[in-house]
C-alpha cells in the first residue's frame, strides 16, 4: 500500500455492519473498505491494513464523529486491546440491532432471499454467561488473543465468563500447555479444564480436575466430556431447546433426524416430545456422551460423517452445524432424508446465508427466523430457521 492510497482512505463515513463484525464503507475511488472497531453513521480515520483486488481493510484510529451507539466499554481488558470481545464499544441494545440488520443484509445478498419478518432477537444477559472458553497460554497463564494481533495476552479480570470459569482463567497454572478449555456447569457447580497438548502440567483447584462435568438444560442433566461441544450457557441453550421444540410441535412426531447432535441436546428434546430420532455425530468422545444422556430415550446415536452418511426417510432434519455450515453436502444429507420441515441453528451468519439458499435451490422455503444473542458484546450470534419443503 502505498503513502498516496493511504492517504485517499484516511477518513470514512460507514453505512453498514456486515458479517465477521467489521463496518463497511466506501472508498473515494468506490472500492470496499471493510473497517474495524467503527460504527454506522461515524466519520472515522483510518489506518489501512490490507488490500485485495476490489476491497481495503482498515481500523479506525480516530472518531471524529461518533454514533449514539458508541459507548465506554463496561471490561477495563478492552481497553488493554483484550481480543475476547470484538463489540464492547456498542451499547448493548444497539448489538442486537446490528445482528438484525446483518442477518436480513445476508439473507438478501448472499441467499438472494426476500425473507420472512425476522422475529425479535432472544435477549440474555450480558455479563457472567460464558460457561466455556477455549485460551492460550503463555508461561502458564491463561489468556486471550490481543486485539488485531495475534499473541496472547494474560487478563486480569473478564466480564463476559462465569465466575466458576473467570476463577480458572485468572488463577490456574497451565504449564507448558499451548491452549486450555475451560468449563464448568453453571447449574451444577461443577467445573474442569482440558490442555492442549493433553496432560499438560496444571495447578488448579482439585475440583476442576474432571474428565466432564454436568449441566442442566431443558429438564434434563447432560454430561458434557471436555472435547465435546455444548452451547456456552445454559440459559442460551435453554432458548435454543424451546424454538427447535415449537419448530416441531405443528409437524406430526415421527421419523426425526439430528445432524452434528453432539451430546444429544435437541434429539433429547424431540424424543421427550414423543419423536424417534437418529442422531448423527462424528465425534467419539461426543457420541458416547450422547449414548449416555439418551440411554432411556428412543433415539439411535449413529456415529458418522454428516457429508458421507446416507440417511433414512425422515420427517423432520434438525441441524446444528460448526460455523462452516452445511454447506453443499450436508445440505444434501438433510434434503435425502424427505424431510417435510428442516430447522437450522446455524452459529455463523454467513454460512447460514448460504445455506438457506442452497436449500432453497432444493426445494425449501424459509418460513421463519429468529436470532438468539448467546454472545453479547461479540459480533456472533445464533440464528434459529424454520425452513419447509415447498
Amino acid at each position: 500500500m502505498d503513502v498516496a492510497e493511504a492517504a485517499a482512505v484516511s477518513e470514512l463515513r460507514p453505512y453498514a455492519m456486515v458479517a465477521g463484525g467489521d463496518a463497511i464503507a466506501r472508498a473515494p475511488d468506490g472500492r470496499v473498505v471493510f473497517v474495524t472497531g467503527a460504527l454506522p453513521d461515524e466519520l472515522v480515520r483510518v489506518e489501512v491494513t490490507g488490500r485485495a483486488q476490489d476491497y481495503l481493510r482498515a481500523h479506525a484510529v480516530e472518531v471524529i464523529e461518533a454514533s449514539p451507539a458508541r459507548v465506554d466499554a463496561s471490561c477495563p481488558e478492552f481497553g488493554r486491546g483484550c481480543g475476547g470481545c470484538q463489540w464492547q464499544h456498542i451499547a448493548v441494545a444497539d448489538q442486537r440491532t446490528f445482528k438484525r440488520k446483518v442477518i436480513e443484509d445476508v439473507l438478501r445478498r448472499t441467499a438472494r432471499l426476500e425473507a420472512p419478518t425476522i422475529e425479535p432477537v432472544v435477549e440474555l444477559p450480558a455479563t457472567g454467561y460464558r460457561t466455556t472458553l477455549r485460551a492460550g497460554v503463555v508461561q502458564g497463564r491463561a489468556g486471550y488473543r490481543q486485539r488485531r494481533q495475534h499473541h496472547i495476552v494474560a487478563v486480569g479480570s473478564c466480564e463476559v465468563a462465569h465466575p466458576l470459569v473467570e476463577d480458572l482463567l485468572l488463577h490456574g497454572d497451565y504449564g507448558d500447555a499451548d491452549e486450555v478449555v475451560l468449563r464448568c456447569g453453571a447449574r451444577t457447580g461443577e467445573r474442569m479444564a482440558m490442555t492442549d497438548p493433553p496432560g499438560a502440567r496444571m495447578t488448579i483447584p482439585d475440583d476442576a480436575r474432571r474428565a466432564h462435568v454436568h449441566e442442566v438444560v431443558a429438564g434434563r442433566t447432560w454430561r458434557i466430556s471436555g472435547p465435546s461441544f455444548f452451547q456456552s450457557r445454559p440459559d442460551g441453550a435453554d432458548a435454543l431447546a424451546a424454538l427447535v421444540a415449537a419448530a416441531a410441535a405443528d409437524v406430526r412426531p415421527g421419523g426425526a433426524v439430528d445432524l452434528y447432535s453432539g451430546v444429544g441436546l435437541f434429539a433429547g428434546v424431540l424424543a421427550d416430545r414423543g419423536w424417534s430420532v437418529t442422531a448423527v455425530e462424528s465425534s467419539k468422545v461426543a457420541v458416547g456422551d450422547a449414548r449416555a444422556n439418551l440411554r432411556k430415550a428412543d433415539v439411535d446415536v449413529v456415529r458418522a460423517d454428516v457429508l458421507k452418511w446416507r440417511p433414512p426417510a425422515a420427517d423432520l432434519v434438525i441441524a446444528n452445524p460448526s460455523r462452516q455450515g452445511l454447506g453443499k453436502r450436508g445440505v444434501a444429507t438433510a434434503v435425502a432424508t424427505g424431510a417435510r420441515r428442516v430447522v437450522l441453528v446455524s452459529c455463523d451468519v454467513g454460512a447460514f446465508g448460504r445455506d438457506a439458499g442452497l436449500l432453497h435451490a432444493a426445494g425449501y422455503r424459509l418460513a421463519s427466523v429468529t436470532p438468539v444473542d448467546l454472545f453479547p458484546h461479540t459480533f456472533h450470534v445464533e440464528v434459529v430457521s424454520v425452513i419447509d419443503r415447498a
